[in-house]
C-alpha cells in the first residue's frame, strides 16, 4: 500500500498505550505518509515529544500557539487539510470531550475542524473502558461516522487483565489497508 502524498493526522493522547503511536508513527512514514503528530498535554508526560519529532522530522503540536515564536497553529487548517486522522491511544477523557464536543486542547479541536475519515483506537482500563459514560461516547463517537478499532484483551497496566489494550500498531495499519483499499471505505 502506499500513503504517499496522504497528509496523516497522528493524535496521542495521555495513556501509557503512547508508546505504541511511536511504532504506528513509523509504519505509517514507511507507507509513505505525511504525518503530524499532535499530543494532548497529558500525553507529554507518557512520552517525549521530541521521540515524534525526531521520527516525523517536524515539531509536534500540542498547544494552539508557540508564545516564543507567535506561532499559531491551526486546528482548521491541519482539519481541513488532512486526508486522515488517527486518534491512538485515545483515553476516555479524549473520547468523551469528543464526543460532548469540548474543544479545550489541540486533538479535540483539529478533530472537530477535520473533513477526513477518523480513525480512533482506544486505550484504557478495562473498568473505564465497560463504564456506561464510555460506552455511550463509543456509541457517540460511531454515528458521527468515526471507525473504532476495538482494543484487545490483555494484562493492562493497573494489573487487571481484560478488554482495554490498545489494538497492535501493525493491526491498525492492517485496517487503514483495507480501509483505502475500498474493502471497509476510502480515504
Amino acid at each position: 500500500m502506499d500513503l504517499s502524498g496522504k497528509k496523516v493526522i497522528l493524535s496521542v493522547t495521555g495513556s501509557i498505550a503512547a508508546y505504541k503511536a511511536v511504532l504506528l508513527l513509523r509504519l505509517l512514514i514507511k507507507e509513505g505518509a505525511d504525518v503530524q503528530v499532535l499530543m494532548t498535554p497529558t500525553a507529554k508526560k507518557f512520552i517525549s515529544p521530541v521521540t515524534f519529532s525526531a521520527l516525523s522530522a517536524k515539531p509536534v503540536l500540542s498547544d494552539f500557539f508557540d508564545e516564543a515564536g507567535g506561532n499559531w497553529n491551526s486546528h482548521v487548517k491541519m482539519g481541513v487539510e488532512a486526508d486522515l486522522m488517527i486518534i491512538a491511544p485515545a483515553t476516555a477523557t479524549t473520547m468523551g470531550k469528543i464526543a460532548g464536543g469540548i474543544a479545550d486542547n489541540l486533538v479535540v479541536t483539529t478533530y472537530l475542524s477535520s473533513r477526513c475519515p477518523v480513525i480512533i483506537a482506544p486505550a484504557m482500563d478495562v473498568d473505564m473502558y465497560k463504564h456506561p459514560s464510555t460506552v455511550r461516547s463509543l456509541e457517540i463517537l460511531r454515528s458521527y461516522g468515526n471507525e473504532i478499532i476495538e482494543p484487545i484483551e490483555g494484562e493492562l497496566a493497573s494489573g487487571l487483565s481484560g478488554k482495554g489494550r490498545m489494538q497492535e500498531p501493525e493491526m491498525i495499519m492492517q485496517f487503514i489497508r483495507e480501509y483505502k483499499s475500498g474493502e471497509k471505505k476510502n480515504f
